[in-house]
């Protein structure tokens, strides 16, 4: 069994990760299961400066296989704000109920509510950085729908279906999700490389 550092403090992501990449021998830990608590600090200009960041800080004191992602929510009208700042928009303390009412606050009378969802991984293997990209589009609801899921998902329906990424479950979401995208990728060149 190998160890593979997942660079998150965010249990949420970490557990959906491991339903996604379900790597044979392959044990992904979160940040809280190494023991580090400190915050990162996002410092870049976009989401793959910040994956990279993540991912380099980790890997510069553990020397340890690992990938972090960036992820945020963009919205058409809003000029694809939250974008980088989705997981604060609402402030530094990093509220999703908060987040979400700021949101459709912004979007109140807003016909166009096209949106999507983008994350990028970033992944050092073996002292190499790699990185991939994995969107979906959808559009902003008007009120929350559903319980599950965290972050936007209870006010983005995803293209093609009628409910929201909280309603949809997470077996539904896991499978067409930006993070789902992009690990994909991810997971190709693991096994490329036979892991």
């Amino acid at each position: 069994m190998i160890d593979f550092i997942f660079a998150t403090g965010n249990q949420h992501k970490a557990l959906e990760v491991r339903d996604i990449l379900d790597l044979e021998g392959v044990n992904i830990l979160s940040l809280r299961d190494i023991g580090y608590l400190e915050d990162i600090p996002e410092t870049g200009d976009t989401m793959t400066e910040n994956a990279i960041i993540k991912s380099k800080t980790i890997y510069e004191k553990y020397h340890k296989n690992v990938f972090a992602d960036d992820s945020g929510l963009e919205v058409e009208a809003l000029d694809m704000a939250p974008g980088l700042y989705s997981a604060r928009y609402a402030g530094d303390h990093k509220n999703s109920e908060d987040n979400m009412t700021k949101l459709l606050e912004n979007l109140n009378g807003v016909t166009n509510r096209k949106a999507r969802f983008r994350s990028v991984i970033a992944l050092i293997w073996e002292g190499e950085t790699y990185t991939y990209e994995g969107v979906v589009d959808g559009v902003i609801t008007d009120a929350r729908r559903g319980e599950g899921g965290f972050g936007y998902d209870p006010i983005f329906v995803p293209d093609g279906y009628d409910l929201s990424f909280a309603q949809l479950g997470d077996a539904v979401k896991n499978s067409i999700s930006h993070r789902y995208k992009a690990l994909t990728k991810m997971k190709a060149f693991l096994d490329s490389v036979g892991k």
